[in-house]
């Protein structure tokens, strides 16, 4: 049975918006594909008493930094600054291999077989890189980097589908990962989450004109995953 928070992290909070250190394992809201009874939006606005309003989505397993409106007018302020691609957004992830020391995945995102593809890119440098003497799938050796990534667009599932195309999928991702990489992080390492992490938003509050920066901290697991860097 999946354990829910009752209550987040207030990463800031003001007059007008609120960021929140989102937990892996929960969706934001509610979708029409998805059986959950519970949601990031519910238990926050039940935490804060209020309304809220969301104005960006991380995956389920995706933690960190999630913002919210406290009114539909600051959510249109701060959503004009999304779409206007004003906010500079960074995750930390660990995928398989070694990649790059930095690099650019410019490569279209089609949501669905048939659908056409849409204009997506991320940019992304490497924070280390190891090499451990374990055989996971046909390797004497398995290697993993550590990634700070931007999305420069905000397509659906972009970072994992992006890293999965170059061939250093996140580990964690059941979907779009590597099932070998996948099953030693959870079987031995006892690591059972996505690891992407969207670590830091920086942009211009649009009611005070203060320049912000918001990080949000990697729960346990992560941390534990990012030991092996060490």
């Amino acid at each position: 049975m999946t354990h829910y928070p009752t209550t987040f992290e207030i990463l800031l909070e003001d007059d007008w918006l609120v960021a929140v250190n989102k937990p892996s394992g929960i969706l934001v809201h509610r979708t029409g594909i998805s059986e959950d009874t519970v949601f990031v939006l519910q238990l926050l606005r039940n935490q804060l008493g209020m309304r809220v309003y969301p104005i960006h989505r991380l995956d389920r397993g995706t933690s960190g930094v999630l913002l919210f409106a406290k009114s539909p007018e600051s959510a249109a302020e701060l959503n004009a600054l999304f779409r206007g691609k004003s906010v500079e957004k960074e995750y930390t992830g660990i995928v398989r291999g070694f990649i790059d020391e930095t690099g650019v995945i410019d490569h279209p995102i089609v949501d669905y077989p048939g659908a056409a593809g849409q204009e997506a890119l991320t940019t992304y440098r490497r924070l280390a890189q190891v090499e451990l003497p374990v055989a996971v799938g046909r390797y004497p050796t398995a290697r993993y980097s550590l990634v700070a990534i931007s999305p420069q667009t905000g397509r659906w599932r972009q970072i994992r589908k992006h890293f999965s195309h170059i061939r250093h999928p996140i580990i964690g991702d059941k979907k779009h990962g590597d099932l070998h990489h996948n099953k030693y992080f959870s079987e031995t390492l006892g690591i059972h989450r996505l690891l992407l992490h969207a670590h830091r938003l920086r942009f211009t509050h649009p009611y005070t004109g203060q320049d912000l920066e918001i990080t949000a901290s990697w729960d346990e697991a992560f941390a534990t995953a990012a030991a092996i860097f060490e």
